[in-house]
């Protein structure tokens, strides 16, 4: 292998490519959808309109919950919640799940602290003993959108 040829190539790529891949980088709505394990979510997010909320500037900051997490609600009783007649009542579960700013882990490792959500609540983060957020588990954390941050979730978050 010619070492300074490959290196005069490896350092030609690093000047072309933007640092930390920045450019690459989509909004959390973006993030979301292109993980593939989000798919209700998803839906969620579009019958209830908050597709703009995920696409604003920010931060924010989503504890999202994964098909997984929506498959403990009863089947019943999901499909009911996703039915028109019952758009607030989803919108405000979804929005229980949002944090206005920044929460990375960095933040609450080790503590145990509340995160106002923009549904008005709050959510209790319990990072002493491993990673909760209220009754579930943070199995992912600290995925980077431009507009914020993705915490993936095992159980939907419902509102108090």
């Amino acid at each position: 292998m010619n070492r300074p040829f490959f290196a005069s190539v490896l350092a030609a790529c690093l000047l072309v490519l933007p640092c930390g891949g920045k450019a690459f980088a989509k909004d959390l709505l973006g993030t979301v959808q292109d993980a593939g394990t989000f798919t209700i979510l998803l839906t969620a997010i579009k019958n209830t309109g908050l597709t703009e909320v995920l696409s604003a500037p920010g931060p924010i900051t989503i504890f999202a919950p994964t098909d997984d997490a929506f498959s403990k609600i009863p089947h019943e009783q999901l499909q009911n919640l996703m039915k028109p007649e019952n758009k607030e009542k989803l919108k405000t579960i979804l929005m229980y799940h949002l944090v206005d700013g920044k929460a990375t882990s960095r933040d609450f490792l080790g503590k145990r602290l509340e995160a106002a959500t923009m549904e008005g609540g709050s959510l209790l983060i319990d990072a002493t003993k491993g990673v909760t957020v209220d009754n579930a588990k943070i199995i992912k954390a600290d995925i980077t959108a431009d507009n914020g941050f993705i915490h993936v979730i095992d159980t939907v978050l419902i509102p108090k």
